[in-house]
């Protein structure tokens, strides 16, 4: 995926900051909400706990980058021994790689900054100034750890904003189980995003982009924002060249544009479609045939989600459309 994992800075080699040849070697995923859980409404304690957890992240790491390194160039036959990663063309079979990977990239992501806002302080970074400071001193914190730890061993660790393809209805189903149900915090089926404002909560796309924005920078892992459209843009081009400018404006490094595309699969026509196709006439699951809808679910665009799991379905039906 494009939006994370982003292997471009290199701070073991500065003079070979290039995407090819490189890749993350590993990442672990932050449960926020709970440390904010176990914290209750301590804002201190919560930075202690996270302090904790940063540590842990960063040794757990370590240790798989150890184990990677004990590797040999024979073990990998197409990445070393075809010489797709910088400087494995210049080892042999019996080689380690080591020296090698450490081009690529150690990161530590984090899921669901929302519900952690909420849970710390009663409101997220939609709702309140106060959250949207506080959400930056804890991705900020975060960021800071990591630069010190990639100066320290000169390898690159970096902070991701993590998808939450699975984590983000695993990790709440645990948390609702062990602590209950929490307005704003357990009571979804899913976690927010890593830094995004709720699917859910109403806000216009312009103060979605300028509230997401001050975290791509902090994210040098990999991050992305979107706008969700109700309507094809290309019936108002201008509304939607104002969210590219305002993206960019703004310091979004990888935004979206979400808007419905449907397909009726038996007459062919594409647009956007209701419960009836406006071409032929034709209902949804007339002769047994459903109509097409494409959608992005973390970065992929699919026409059904049957293969996604509970959380990520139930985050896909609460989406609300941003006006402009």
């Amino acid at each position: 995926m494009g939006c994370r994992t982003r292997v471009i800075g290199n701070n073991y080699d500065p003079s070979r900051e290039i995407v090819t040849g490189r890749g993350n070697l590993s990442f672990t995923s932050i449960n926020l909400p709970r440390l904010a859980i176990k914290s209750d409404h301590n804002v201190g304690l919560f930075f202690d706990k996270l302090d904790e957890m940063m540590d842990l992240a960063i040794d757990q790491l370590m240790h798989r980058f150890r184990i990677q390194c004990q590797k040999r160039v024979r073990n990998f036959p197409f990445l070393m021994g075809q010489g797709i990663w910088i400087d494995s063309d210049k080892l042999g079979p019996d080689d380690t790689i080591e020296e090698v990977l450490k081009h690529g990239t150690l990161s530590v992501g984090f899921i669901g900054l929302a519900e952690t806002l909420k849970a710390l302080i009663g409101a997220h970074h939609g709702e309140s100034e106060e959250a949207r400071e506080l959400g930056l001193e804890i991705v900020g914190a975060m960021r800071k750890r990591l630069d010190e730890e990639a100066k320290r061993t000169g390898l690159n660790f970096s902070l991701l904003a993590t998808p939450a393809e699975g984590l983000s209805g695993r990790f709440v189903r645990m948390d609702a189980k062990k602590y209950g149900i929490i307005e704003g915090v357990t009571d979804r089926d899913y976690y927010t995003n890593s830094f995004h404002v709720p699917v859910y909560y109403p806000i216009s796309a312009f103060e979605k982009i300028k509230i997401e924005a001050p975290y791509h920078e902090l994210t040098n892992a990999g991050h992305i924002s979107y706008i969700e459209l109700d309507g094809d843009p290309l019936e108002n081009l201008n509304a939607f060249e104002k969210i590219v400018r305002c993206m960019k404006e703004s310091g979004i490094g990888y935004g979206a544009i979400n808007h419905p595309v449907d397909r009726d699969p038996c007459c062919g026509y594409t647009g956007i479609i209701g419960d009836v196709c406006p071409c032929c006439g034709r209902k949804e699951h007339s002769d047994n045939v459903a109509f097409d809808r494409i959608r992005r679910i973390t970065g992929y665009l699919v026409g059904t989600l049957d293969r996604f799991n509970d959380g990520k379905r139930a985050e896909e039906h609460d989406r609300v459309k941003h006006n402009v």
